[in-house]
């Protein structure tokens, strides 16, 4: 309802800009969309316990719904131009709570894989990053850095307000009223994006945060088939090297952090003798400090290097990896000291990117360029979460699989270094 907004945007005049509402609206959304995907992590016991599934038949699920969360983002991207970017949000939202509020009367393994791996994976694609790094393209000029960084610490906060409640819940009541509360958590936020979301700022007559007032209004919105747009996008980001290493220096950052951390770390504290609340308050505590470093980090990328600043997120966090396996034996310093130097880097990586893909591609090609991204970013992610579950079947131990990840993130450091070193001149859509 459009009259909503602009009935706001009355309402408070000329004292900020609408940008930062809709900022705040899509952080919500970002935000149920974060602990929505964290759930899985303080539910692999109690659906071991309760079904008998081992860990690689769960990760399964995880695998598919970490790779279709990355590959939707293009075409979520693309869907947002063509159709409406409040459309599309609405819909994924209504089929996100819908899945899960079913998911509650799953009782075999492929009922989980659809559910918690097709459903939730391609609703969630829709409303996380590319929707973050579509709504920073449409609305600001300016601040475009600050405004990533905000909507990134999303993911944070999610883990910081859901884990430890959602942890809670399963140890008293199971694993059901777990699922039920997040499906609520869900439908709360569809009325607030569909009254307060704007599609554009010039739909409430506004410019971009950061232009003056007469500036030409953005395009009008693509007619051609989402698929079209999001692979003719592709057809011209795979022509340029910087797509690439953007694309596998993201894929590691996905594999370090969604896949292995978000997933297993909860599991990974139970075979050091700490309970799934321990572990999720951990992973909570990591979570606050990375709402500060992701915020910092989107403040720094309109400042400073990204090139370099990636660098040091890598290299930062492959440190930390590494040293993680030791950290349990440590006694009182050993994960105190990793969730700090961790927990401030853990989604750092996202402005600096969203800040090189769009020095690279420009305004109008980069939200679907960075959806490919991203989808680079979750197939590490699925690739992580998966190899995890099977190396901690076979070996006993997740410690091959830290050195793995701590590894690939030195590596990606390096990478980083080489993206954007020179001007590139790309055709025009």
């Amino acid at each position: 309802m459009q009259a909503v907004a602009q009935w706001a945007q009355k309402r408070i005049g000329n004292r900020f800009h609408y940008a930062w509402i809709a900022v705040a609206l899509t952080f919500l959304v970002m935000l149920i969309t974060a602990g929505t995907r964290a759930t899985p992590s303080v539910m692999l016991v109690p659906l071991q316990q309760a079904f008998g599934w081992d860990l690689a038949t769960i990760s399964v699920a995880l695998s598919i719904n970490l790779a279709l969360f990355g590959l939707m983002g293009p075409f979520a991207a693309a869907a947002m131009e063509r159709f409406g970017l409040r459309a599309t949000v609405l819909s994924a939202l209504a089929i996100l709570c819908g899945g899960i509020a079913l998911s509650s009367l799953m009782q075999k393994s492929w009922q989980m894989w659809l559910l918690w791996g097709f459903v939730v994976g391609c609703s969630t694609g829709a409303t996380s990053m590319t929707l973050g790094a579509t709504v920073v393209s449409r609305w600001f000029k300016e601040r475009r850095g600050l405004a990533m960084g905000i909507l990134t610490a999303s993911s944070a906060t999610g883990q910081l307000v859901f884990l430890p409640l959602l942890a809670s819940i399963v140890e008293r009541y199971g694993w059901r009223p777990v699922v039920l509360t997040v499906a609520a958590g869900v439908a709360v936020v569809i009325p607030l994006a569909f009254l307060f979301l704007p599609e554009r700022p010039a739909a409430l007559g506004l410019p971009l945060y950061g232009e003056p007032a007469n500036a030409p209004l953005a395009p009008p919105a693509s007619r051609k088939n989402p698929i079209a747009i999001a692979f003719g996008a592709l057809g011209r980001a795979v022509k340029v090297r910087d797509f690439w290493l953007l694309f596998f220096s993201f894929f590691v950052c996905g594999a370090s952090t969604n896949g292995y951390i978000g997933s297993h770390f909860i599991a990974m504290c139970g075979d050091y003798g700490l309970s799934a609340v321990q572990g999720a308050s951990i992973l909570a505590a990591m979570g606050a400090l990375d709402l500060v470093g992701t915020t910092a980090s989107g403040w720094m990328s309109d400042r400073f290097n990204n090139r370099v600043l990636l660098f040091w997120y890598y290299g930062l966090r492959g440190l930390a990896l590494i040293y993680l396996p030791y950290a349990f034996g440590l006694s009182y310093f050993g994960l105190p000291v990793f969730a700090l130097f961790y927990g401030l880097d853990w989604i750092a990586t996202v402005p600096p990117t969203v800040r090189l893909t769009n020095d690279v591609f420009g305004a109008q090609d980069a939200p679907i360029v960075f959806g490919w991204v991203v989808a680079g970013h979750q197939l590490g992610a699925a690739f992580a979460a998966l190899l995890a579950g099977v190396l901690r079947n076979s070996l006993g131990t997740y410690t091959v699989a830290t050195m793995i990840s701590g590894a690939l993130c030195l590596v990606a450091a390096v990478m980083v270094l080489r993206i954007n070193r020179r001007a590139h001149a790309l055709v025009p859509a």
